[in-house]
């Protein structure tokens, strides 16, 4: 595995944009949970698109720190850092969830 310059935090972020999508998913779930309760939250669809809008800069961000990592942990030349935030980073940034719901609706 390259990189590890900044001990490998950057997949930490990655996590917590997946337990972001775990809430997403499991919203309208009416299975009782340990409690009694219900497993899902019910938040309405503006929180979860909300919700959405934070996995996916969380998600750019583990991006943003990937490349940083492996330039400074010199996996990565200058070269190919600047190519690889191009087409890795702002890949993320050309396709945003408001531009998903956008293409959704035309």
């Amino acid at each position: 595995m390259s990189g590890g310059h900044f001990d490998y935090a950057q997949y930490r972020i990655d996590d917590i944009a997946d337990e972001i999508d775990e809430v997403i998913e499991s919203n309208n779930d009416q299975t009782p949970n340990e409690w009694g309760g219900k497993k899902g939250n019910e938040y309405p669809p503006a929180i979860i698109e909300k919700f959405k809008e934070a996995a996916h800069t969380l998600r750019q961000a583990q991006e943003m720190a990937q490349r940083v990592d492996w330039l400074l942990s010199c996996d990565d030349g200058e070269d190919s850092f600047l190519r690889r935030w191009d087409v890795e980073v702002r890949g993320y940034w050309k396709d945003t969830p408001a531009q998903d719901n956008q293409n959704e609706t035309e």
